[in-house]
C-alpha cells in the first residue's frame, strides 16, 4: 500500500499493488530492487537467488516490487496477474484488491471490449484507403475519449487538468457516437464561467483551482461547441439548463493571469445566458474594427501581440463572426430580439473590417498594440499564417474570390508534402524586432513556432473541402495520417513517434524536419476525426436526419459507411461513376429516389435501411 500526504485533495487516498497469485516476497525500496550499481535495464533482483526483504515505509526511495515463482512443465503456459489500483482509503484499497483477485478477468476484459465496440461501432467506414479507415473506425475516437476526455494526461503532459477550450473542442468529435458525454462536458465547462463572462483558462478537479487569464478565445468555444452539439444531436433543451457561475478576484491592471480557487456564485443562469455573456464580452473593437487579442487568441504563444490591450486578432474576428451566424437565429427563436439585432449589426461591421485585413495575396493574422500588421507579405517572419486563411472559408465571411486565393497561398507556402507536414505559418519567429510572445522562445520550426501544429493545420484541410477541392483535402489528410510517416525504416527514424495516434507537432526546420512530437494528448485527434468523417466523407448528423455531401478525390469510385441510429442500422453507399470531387446528383432511401434538400430522414424502427448517394453534379 502507498499514500502521498502532499496530494492535497487526494491526500487520504491509498494506492495498492498486488499479485493474484501467492506472493513470495516484495520490497518498497527501489535501491534494493536495482542494486548498488544496477539499473532498470538490469536490476539485481532479477538475477535470482535471494527473496526480496519485505522492507517498506517512509524514508525509502519508493517503488513496488512484487515477486512470485512460477514452475512450468515443458510446453505448458500460465497467466500471471498484477493488480494496480487506488481506493478512497485503506479499507477500500484492500477491498478492491481482494475483489479483483477473485474476479473473472476474462469476463471483465470482455465487457471493456464490448463498451469500446459500442462506442467505436456507431459509424464505420470502408474507403479505398485502409489507413483512413483505421483512423476513423478506431484510433482517433479512442484517442479523444480515453486520453483527452478521461485520462487528461500522457507522456508529454501529465496534469489531469481540464482546458476550457481544449476538451470542449474534443467533445465535438463525440456528438455522433456519445452525445451524452458531449452534453455533460458542455455543462461542466459552463460551470467554470465567471459572473463577468470570462472563464478559467484551465482548472484542476475536484476543487476547481485554475487560471483566470486575458486569453480571448477560451470563452467563445462554449457557444461554438453548443451550436455544433444542438445541430448534431437536435437537443435544443440543453439551452435551458441552469448552471451556476463562479466568482473570484478580477485581474488587476498589468496582471495577465492569476491562479486561485474560485467560489461557486449564488448566481446561476441558463446555458443560453452563459453563451450570450461569452459572446458579448468578446464583442470588442480595436482601431481596425477587429476584436481585441488580449494575451492569446487560440495561439497562446502569441501572448504579447495584444498585451497592452490594443492589439487585434483577425482570426478571432472570423471565429466570432461564425459564432454570431449560429447564435442570431437561436436568440430570435428565444424572443431575444434586441440581442439578435445587436449581434447582427456587430457581425455586419465585423465582416467589413475583416475584408480590410486583406494583404494582397492573403489575410493578415493580427495587429500588434502599436498597429503593426502581423502575417503580412512585408514580414520576414510569420509572413503568412494558415489560421487567418482557413477561417476566412470556415466562417463563411471571407469574400469568395479572396478566400480561394488565400487558400492557394496556403498550398504554395505552407503545404510541404515532401517533408510530410503542413506548417502553421512561415517563416518561424527568430529575430523579429516585435515581440509576439513566448512563441519566439521555441526554436524556429518547433511546435507553434512555424512547425506543423497539427490542431490548427487541420483547419486548412477542412477549408479545402469546403471549397470543393477533394484532391487537395485528401492530400492533406494523408500528410496528417501518422501511419504514412512510418511506412519504411527511414520514415520511422525521422518521425520517431507512435504511428497509431495523432501528434501535436511535426518539426519543419533542419535537422529535425519531419520529426513528430507531443503525441496522444493533442486536440488534433478530434479535429482530424471531424475532418475525415464530416468534410471528406461528408456525413453530418442533424438530430433525426442526416446530410451526406462528400468531397473526395476524383480517383475514388466511391465508399461505404455503416451507421447505427438508436435501434436502426443504415448501410450508406456513395458512388462516384463520373469521378468528381463533389456534387450529389441522386439520393435513394431503400431503393426510392428522395429529395434530400431538407436532409435524409432517419428512423428508430429497429430495421435495416439502405441509402445510396450518387455523385456527379458539377458544383
Amino acid at each position: 500500500l502507498a499514500r502521498n500526504r502532499w496530494r492535497e485533495e487526494f491526500a487520504g487516498r491509498v494506492a495498492f499493488a498486488a499479485l493474484r497469485e501467492t506472493m513470495q516476497s516484495y520490497t518498497g525500496d527501489r535501491s534494493e530492487f536495482l542494486g548498488l550499481h544496477g539499473a532498470l535495464a538490469d536490476p539485481v533482483a532479477l538475477h535470482g537467488g535471494q527473496p526480496l526483504s519485505g522492507r517498506v515505509g517512509a524514508g525509502l526511495d519508493p517503488c513496488a516490487a512484487l515477486q512470485t515463482e512460477i514452475e512450468l512443465a515443458a510446453d505448458a503456459e500460465t497467466e500471471i496477474v498484477f493488480l494496480l489500483g487506488e481506493g478512497a482509503d485503506e479499507t477500500e484499497a484492500l477491498q478492491l484488491a481482494q475483489r479483483w483477485r477473485g474476479a473473472d478477468l476474462d469476463e471483465a476484459f470482455s465487457q471493456v471490449q464490448k463498451q469500446w465496440n459500442e462506442i467505436l461501432g456507431t459509424i464505420r467506414v470502408r474507403t479505398p484507403d485502409a489507413n483512413l479507415d483505421r483512423l476513423l473506425n478506431r484510433c482517433l475516437l479512442y484517442q479523444v475519449l480515453a486520453c483527452r476526455l478521461w485520462a487528461r494526461t500522457a507522456f508529454y503532459q501529465a496534469s489531469g487538468a481540464y482546458g476550457f477550450r481544449d476538451q470542449l473542442q474534443d467533445v465535438m468529435a463525440l456528438c455522433v457516437s456519445r452525445p451524452d458525454l458531449a452534453r455533460e462536458h458542455i455543462l461542466l465547462a459552463a460551470s467554470r464561467q465567471f459572473v463577468e463572462g470570462d472563464v478559467q483558462h484551465w482548472w484542476l478537479p475536484p476543487g476547481g483551482r485554475g487560471i483566470r487569464s486575458r486569453v480571448t478565445d477560451d470563452r467563445l468555444w462554449l457557444p461554438f461547441v453548443v451550436a455544433h452539439y444542438i445541430q448534431t444531436a437536435g437537443d435544443r433543451a440543453v439551452l435551458d439548463e441552469d448552471v451556476a457561475l463562479i466568482e473570484g478576484d478580477a485581474l488587476k491592471p498589468g496582471q495577465n493571469e492569476s491562479f486561485f480557487e474560485p467560489k461557486v456564485s449564488q448566481q446561476s443562469a441558463s446555458l443560453f445566458e452563459h453563451c450570450a455573456r461569452a459572446i458579448e464580452i468578446s464583442m470588442t473593437r480595436g482601431a481596425h474594427g477587429l476584436p481585441l487579442m488580449g494575451t492569446g487568441d487560440w495561439n497562446d504563444g502569441m501572448n504579447r501581440v495584444g498585451i497592452d490591450g490594443k492589439g487585434e486578432s483577425v482570426w478571432l474576428g472570423w471565429f466570432l463572426y461564425s459564432i454570431l451566424q449560429e447564435f442570431v437565429p437561436i436568440a430570435e427563436a428565444r424572443a431575444e430580439t434586441q440581442r439578435a439585432q445587436t449581434w447582427r449589426a456587430y457581425a455586419d461591421d465585423l465582416r467589413t473590417a475583416l475584408d480590410k485585413a486583406w494583404d494582397g495575396g492573403w489575410y493578415r493574422r493580427a495587429y500588434y498594440d502599436d498597429g503593426t500588421p502581423l502575417g503580412s507579405k512585408r514580414d520576414t517572419e510569420c509572413r503568412i499564417d494558415s489560421l487567418a486563411q482557413s477561417w476566412s472559408v470556415l466562417s463563411g465571411a471571407g469574400d469568395p474570390k479572396r478566400a480561394t486565393r488565400a487558400m492557394r497561398a496556403v498550398d504554395e507556402h505552407l503545404v510541404r508534402e515532401r517533408d510530410g507536414l503542413v506548417a502553421l505559418f512561415t517563416a518561424p519567429f527568430d529575430k523579429t524586432r516585435h515581440d509576439p510572445g513566448y512563441i519566439k522562445g521555441y526554436p524556429p520550426g518547433l511546435r507553434e513556432n512555424g512547425g506543423q501544429y497539427t490542431h490548427g493545420s487541420i483547419w486548412s484541410l477542412i477549408a479545402f473541402a469546403l471549397l470543393g477541392e477533394g484532391d487537395k483535402a485528401y492530400q492533406l489528410f494523408r500528410i496528417f495520417d501518422p501511419q504514412n510517416h512510418t511506412e519504411d525504416a527511414s520514415g520511422l527514424r525521422r518521425y520517431k513517434v507512435e504511428p497509431y495516434v495523432v501528434c501535436a507537432d511535426v518539426y519543419s526546420v533542419e535537422p529535425h524536419v519531419g520529426r513528430g512530437g507531443w503525441t496522444w494528448y493533442s486536440g488534433s485527434a478530434g479535429w482530424l476525426y471531424r475532418a475525415g468523417l464530416e468534410y471528406l466523407l461528408g456525413f453530418k448528423l442533424h438530430g433525426d436526419s442526416s446530410r451526406i455531401d462528400p468531397c473526395i478525390p476524383k480517383a475514388w469510385n466511391g465508399f461505404e459507411m455503416e451507421y447505427r441510429h438508436h435501434s436502426t442500422h443504415y448501410t450508406i453507399t456513395v458512388e462516384n461513376p463520373r469521378h468528381v470531387c463533389r456534387g450529389v446528383m441522386q439520393v435513394e432511401l431503400d431503393g426510392k429516389s428522395i429529395d434530400a434538400s431538407a436532409g435524409i430522414p432517419l428512423f428508430d424502427d429497429g430495421k435495416k435501411h439502405r441509402i445510396r448517394i450518387e455523385l456527379g453534379k458539377i458544383t
